[in-house]
């Protein structure tokens, strides 16, 4: 393997080959981290600007102190670091379906890891997020049926390109509404999408929530050289 190019650990999963790598960017030298599920990135902290604004976004919208928020989603650790430079947010649960990308992270592979290991706001679940939206119990294993200020998503491609099929419950009305059932008056829902805004399922979030909105979020592309956009979803339970 190059000088640039690192392989850091290689897992087999249920959901298939996860791979973490650095490498060095091309010019600049910068440190590159990437997580792969099989031939497809997963995440790359070359491109970080969607993942900050979705929790900056979504934080936006609620008021008040002690937030307790849930990040779905842990990937390189970008939208839960962003909820915890928040201080009003009193509580962070991450939860990931992957505990090799949770490992990471406690072993320092990923930079972001040793960040939120020591802070006593956040803790790492693993379990499969939409599962326990199912389940109608929430999001933390110490205290189910507990209600979030914000639930910020970050796992599925957009809602029409899935992981896994099995996600797809997760946006139609009636996933909407239990979404809208664990958050409190006031919380806010936010998913990140890879794809441009999409009306259809703008208006499925309308079925359970007010005030939808969907924010595009722009940012440079050095790969393509041009700028590259992804959609933040908004949604408030009234």
């Amino acid at each position: 393997m190059s000088a640039r190019f690192q392989e850091l650990d290689y897992r087999q999963t249920p959901l298939g080959e996860l791979t973490l790598r650095r490498r060095l960017e091309p010019g600049t030298g910068r440190e590159i981290h990437e997580i792969k599920l099989n031939e497809e990135f997963l995440m790359s902290s070359l491109f970080t600007v969607a993942e900050v604004e979705l929790a900056t976004l979504a934080l936006a919208e609620v008021s008040g102190d002690g937030l307790n928020v849930v990040v779905g989603g842990l990937g390189l650790g970008y939208t839960a670091l962003t909820a915890l430079e928040d201080p009003r947010v009193g509580s962070l649960v991450v939860v990931d379906a992957l505990g090799e990308v949770i490992e990471w992270h406690q072993q320092g592979l990923i930079p972001a890891g040793q960040t939120l290991g020591a802070d006593e706001r956040c803790r790492l679940v693993h379990g499969d997020f939409f599962a326990l939206t199912r389940s109608g119990q929430g999001y933390d294993p110490e205290a189910p049926g507990r209600l979030f200020d914000a639930l910020i998503v970050d796992i599925d491609h957009s809602p029409r390109h899935l992981l896994h099929p099995t996600n797809a419950d997760f946006y139609t009305p009636e996933g909407a509404q239990r979404l809208a059932e664990l958050l409190r008056p006031g919380g806010v829902f936010a998913l990140w999408s890879n794809d441009p805004p999409e009306d259809e399922y703008a208006a499925v979030l309308a079925t359970a929530f007010t005030d939808v909105r969907a924010e595009v979020v722009s940012f440079p592309n050095p790969l393509q050289g041009r700028d590259s956009t992804n959609t933040v979803y908004l949604a408030k339970r009234g």
